[in-house]
């Protein structure tokens, strides 16, 4: 074992990624069996990706609040108030201000909604930061409220049908950037991931740091490429149903030819948004001053303190980036449900907990990737849809999903013993 994990940390492979890619490989290809070849298909991975979109742009904020120690039970209700507030805007108060179909309202309910969550974010971080409340505590607090909240918006009635044009931030059937584009995207990542992995082996290289060898960062770096590649080649082959297709041709005054038109989908919206969301919180966890700060506060809050570093003030900023996400993910829920109900968002505090620590997030804090949560998210994701498939009700999907946390946990807790200190 010590041997496997010297060649390991000698290649610098994340033992705990990889073992997720083993267990997601190993989930998607017994669904698939089970399943009669009905769950990797390009339809269903797309509606996968869909799906997983929401939670995993909340999990990219958990993680941050993880790894300081903290803990935000709120993000459900949050998203549910939040997701209530923004429909209500764009449906029945703007119209009436700018005119339907204005191009500003959508605009106008984007922002709301980010500084909204914000707000409510910022709220817990003063409170947990200032005040000395425990986040527990707090965000439990704000689980009731702010799901009483959401009721109370609208009185329990659901909020639709919601801007068109908002609607394809959810992605849906015209919600994505096409064939073209798609590819255009996955060669630019894949040229991408490239040259960030020869310019990362020449600094090592020039600071006097260890490399893997040069057949592992060809290996490493190739199979990357072709992950994004293969997903975009995924996406890309799922064909937009012919009615959509039709309708489609019908607004935008295409000629349809006798076999009639064969369109793919391409990257939705709201993946799109989620990748662009996810390399930017990586880039300031571990590119910047403030990153830095948050990994001390995981380490030692006590010692991180006495370093000068404003433990309060930090708080304060991952609980209103956190909060910020949320607004994200409320718009980008719903407007793929092209409405906007009080239930929207429920339990999803459990499945972004469970992707951040599934994803490699300790809840000893100090340490966390934004990849690893994405990819639990992944997981959680895929373990409902694929029981969803196989026709188990939500009741039992619930409980696949909570003893995968209480096993995810266990598991960290058994990697953080063996850990050489």
């Amino acid at each position: 074992m010590s041997d496997l994990r010297n060649l390991f940390a000698r290649l610098e492979i994340d033992e705990r990624l990889l073992g997720m890619i083993f267990c997601l490989a190993a989930i998607w290809i017994g669904f698939d069996l089970f399943s009669d070849g009905r769950f990797i298909t390009p339809r269903n991975l797309y509606n996968l990706s869909l799906q997983t979109t929401s939670v995993a742009i909340m999990a990219i904020g958990m993680v941050l609040v993880i790894i300081i120690r903290n803990i935000d039970l709120s993000v459900g209700s949050m998203l549910g108030v939040t997701a209530m507030v923004v429909g209500v805007v764009q449906s029945f108060w703007l119209p009436g201000i700018l005119g339907g179909g204005h191009p500003m309202i959508v605009v106008i309910a984007v922002v709301c909604g980010i500084v909204m969550g914000a707000a409510l974010g910022g709220l817990n971080g003063l409170m947990i930061g200032y005040l000395g409340v425990p986040s527990f505590v707090v965000t439990l607090g704000g689980l009731l409220i702010w799901r009483g909240c959401a009721w109370w918006v609208t009185q329990g009635q659901t909020v639709a049908p919601l801007d068109e044009t908002f609607t394809l931030l959810g992605g849906g059937v015209y919600g994505t950037i096409g064939e073209n584009a798609s590819w255009a995207v996955g060669i630019v990542a894949a040229i991408a991931i490239a040259f960030a992995a020869h310019r990362r082996r020449r600094r090592h290289i020039a600071y006097g740091f260890p490399v893997r060898p040069l057949w592992a960062e060809i290996v490493t770096a190739g199979a990357q490429c072709a992950l994004a590649l293969g997903f975009v080649a995924v996406l890309n082959a799922y064909e937009m149903p012919a009615v959509a297709a039709e309708r489609l041709a019908e607004m935008k005054g295409w000629d349809v030819p006798e076999g009639g038109l064969h369109i793919f989908m391409g990257i939705p919206i709201p993946v799109i948004i989620l990748i662009v969301l996810a390399l930017a919180v990586s880039v300031l966890l571990n590119r910047t001053r403030f990153g830095r700060y948050v990994f001390a506060m995981g380490g030692n809050p006590e010692a991180a303190e006495r370093a000068g570093i404003n433990t309060k003030r930090m708080t304060v900023l991952v609980f209103t980036l956190m909060g910020a996400l949320v607004g994200i993910s409320a718009i980008v829920a719903s407007a793929r449900l092209q409405s906007a109900g009080n239930s929207i968002g429920s339990l999803d505090e459990l499945r972004v907990i469970a992707a951040a620590v599934i994803g490699g997030c300790s809840l000893a804090g100090g340490a966390g990737t934004i990849a690893g949560a994405i990819l639990g998210a992944v997981v959680i994701q895929s373990l409902q849809s694929g029981m969803s498939l196989l026709g188990y009700d939500a009741s039992l999907q619930n409980i696949v999903t909570g003893l995968v946390l209480v096993l995810a946990v266990y598991v960290d807790r058994l990697y953080q013993q063996r850990r050489p200190s």
